[in-house]
């Protein structure tokens, strides 16, 4: 796909924007650091989110970006759905699986808890085809390492790193970016639609949802993350209607 400039598309539109932002950036600021390492880490994490409200993100040019027309109607429609909802046995064990495994990255337990839940939800919503969830789990390891506020320098947000113009395409304010569930309802429907394009080849979809087409490093990441939570990709439905990687 041919290459589209990037406006700066996570500036504030509205007082009420940059209000958010602030607080948001302060609570971080304000949790507690361990030592001089901590603190710098504490505060690099904010300049990258004040840094992308402001939009200031250094431009890079991918060769997808997330920008297919096709997939504006796939995000808004994951928006606009309610609630998902799973088998609460499957979803105990999917938790009693993974909660562990994420102790090491994600300190706070509630945290651990809202990611686990919404990547099953998502990966199981009723009447979209099925998501591997240790795969959602490998994407969100290798792009944000489970962190909520990380920004990259093109300006992508959050733990799925969604690119920061589908809020304004969707009505939605730009710093929900940052929230774990609508930042994960947008992501797993923009890799499904990848799945759904690549006829479920792993690896190429994953390039398109990197921006990276014809390189295996991002594709060869994800699938070595994916191999660190499995063991629970066939809870909720057959194993032969999920893609897999070649």
């Amino acid at each position: 796909m041919r290459p589209t400039k990037r406006s700066n598309s996570f500036a504030p539109d509205s007082r009420d924007d940059v209000a958010q932002v602030r607080r948001a950036a302060g609570h971080h600021a304000s949790a507690p650091l361990a030592g001089h390492a901590g603190a710098r880490a504490g505060v690099s994490r904010v300049l990258a989110v004040v840094t992308a409200a402001l939009g200031l993100a250094a431009p890079l040019i991918y060769a997808d970006q997330q920008r297919d027309p096709e997939l504006k109607s796939v995000v808004s429609r994951a928006i606009a759905e309610a609630e998902c909802f799973s088998d609460k046995y499957d979803s105990a064990v999917w938790y009693k699986l993974m909660e562990p495994r994420l102790r090491t990255i994600v300190r706070e337990q509630d945290d651990r808890l809202d990611i686990l839940k919404q990547v099953y939800c998502e990966t199981h919503r009723k009447g979209e085809a099925r998501l591997p969830p240790g795969l959602v789990m490998g994407v969100i390891s290798v792009e944000s390492r489970f962190d909520r506020w990380a920004v990259s320098s093109s300006g992508a947000v959050g733990l799925m790193q969604v690119m920061p113009f589908w809020p304004e395409q969707l009505g939605m304010r730009r710093y929900e970016l940052i929230h774990v569930a609508p930042n994960i309802r947008m992501g797993c429907a923009i890799l499904r639609y990848y799945l759904n394009y690549e006829h479920n080849d792993v690896r190429k979809a994953l390039a398109r949802y990197n921006g990276s087409i014809g390189r295996r490093d991002y594709p060869d990441k994800v699938i070595s993350a994916w191999t660190r939570f499995n063991g629970a990709d066939d809870l909720g439905f057959a194993p032969e209607s999920l893609p897999h990687h070649r």
